[in-house]
């Protein structure tokens, strides 16, 4: 257990447990727990009579509770006496006498629904009439095909024998020539992060982050120079004074970005000085034309859809949220980078199917535009299938992945 101060500082944590257990993680509830006051867990609405009026939210779920935070708030702010809400999951409104027996019976709800809806199908029996009579024929035409095509919607797509294919139920994508043109990477982030690292550094060098980024640049050298990687310089101490770090600091960095390194001290100062980028209005992300409709469709089918890039988490939320269609980040439900592991390890992908707790791998579809990481997660499990996008590298021949040129292909 975790105690937390008013601030929501930590006070004291768990011990962690030996490995293979992973180290123990604050609740994501913590920040809503801090927003409710004066209000209690009760069974029933007591001491409402005919006349009196109660009236109760309806809050929007959403994929992490800590994403619901400020809706509560305000619920509460608005309506300081109520006692219960309505959680909204994908049409379906689950009454609780607290958020999150709401929040979690909306869910188990909907993925019964759908469950029920396929397993009616397959007795024979029409799932979209009150009393589930037998399928009829209409026309000619048995109307089965409509009714996989109906459930279909939720839940599969159909294919030329009318058999479901179910969709995934998690789709990891790649960024770098997936849902975004390399070029924009190549020609646009990596210039601007080395052209004002210099200055990003000698702007905010005493700040915690930066301090804390130049200790994580100082650790990642220190391996450089001992294993021989090329360009790499070392970097005085502190007592040297700040323009003598910064110039070291700065040379490495340009080394790293030139060498296209896939490390974490790279990508979490790159991270940084972006997000000054995106502040300024000096930066727009840029999506492919179908990647927007696509993650609506799958947002609106319940599909969870998450991020995997080299680049840091802060760097994939800065491109997704000031893209060149707007804030894109309401239909993703997380973010992974390489503190989860490099993306050519088998383990990495491992560590992502666990993280997410998916039934097993198969259920998530991982798209990606290079062979080599494509090769781990299938080995991981995952689906798989290749990114053609203009700019792209040359595949192997015989590569023996599905290939798509748009998301609306999936």
């Amino acid at each position: 257990m975790y105690g937390l101060s008013g601030d929501w500082s930590i006070i004291s944590s768990p011990s962690p447990k030996p490995y293979p257990h992973k180290p123990p993680k604050c609740s994501n509830c913590a920040p809503l727990f801090m927003k409710i006051t004066h209000m209690e867990m009760i069974k029933g609405i007591q001491g409402h009579g005919y006349y009196d009026e109660l009236v109760i939210p309806i809050i929007e779920n959403t994929a992490y509770e800590n994403d619901i935070t400020d809706s509560l708030a305000k619920a509460i702010e608005v309506y300081p006496k109520t006692t219960a809400v309505l959680v909204r999951h994908h049409g379906i409104y689950v009454w609780g006498d607290s958020w999150i027996s709401a929040k979690t019976q909306a869910e188990c709800y909907h993925y019964l629904f759908d469950a029920a809806a396929i397993k009616l199908h397959h007795l024979g029996l029409d799932w979209s009439t009150p009393d589930h009579g037998p399928i009829q024929n209409v026309k000619g035409f048995s109307s089965i095909n409509s009714v996989i095509k109906r459930v279909a919607t939720k839940v599969g797509t159909v294919d030329s024998n009318f058999k479901l294919q179910p969709y995934p139920r998690c789709i990891v994508l790649d960024i770098e020539g997936t849902t975004t043109p390399i070029s924009f990477v190549t020609d646009v982030l990596f210039p601007y992060a080395r052209d004002n690292v210099g200055r990003h550094l000698s702007a905010t060098y005493d700040s915690a982050e930066t301090q804390d980024d130049i200790k994580l640049l100082r650790s990642q050298v220190e391996d450089d120079l001992k294993q021989g990687v090329l360009g790499a310089v070392p970097i005085p101490s502190e007592d040297a004074g700040k323009e003598k770090v910064i110039a070291s600091l700065v040379a490495n960095v340009e080394a790293m970005i030139k060498a296209d390194r896939k490390i974490t001290a790279l990508k979490q100062l790159q991270g940084h000085i972006w997000r000054t980028g995106f502040e300024n209005n000096e930066l727009e992300g840029v999506v492919f034309d179908d990647v927007p409709e696509a993650l609506e469709k799958w947002h609106a089918l319940g599909i969870k859809v998450y991020i995997y890039s080299s680049g840091s988490r802060l760097a994939q939320r800065l491109i997704f949220g000031n893209t060149n269609y707007g804030d894109l980040r309401k239909y993703l439900s997380g973010f992974f980078d390489t503190a989860v592991g490099y993306k050519r390890e088998t383990r990495s992908y491992v560590e992502i199917t666990e993280s997410l707790g998916v039934d097993k791998p198969s259920d998530m579809l991982f798209v990606t535009d290079v062979y080599q990481e494509a090769t781990a997660a299938k080995a991981a499990g995952l689906e798989v299938v290749i990114s053609i996008r203009p700019g792209n590298g040359p595949l192997p021949e015989n590569h023996g992945f599905k290939t798509i040129n748009s998301f609306l292909e999936i």
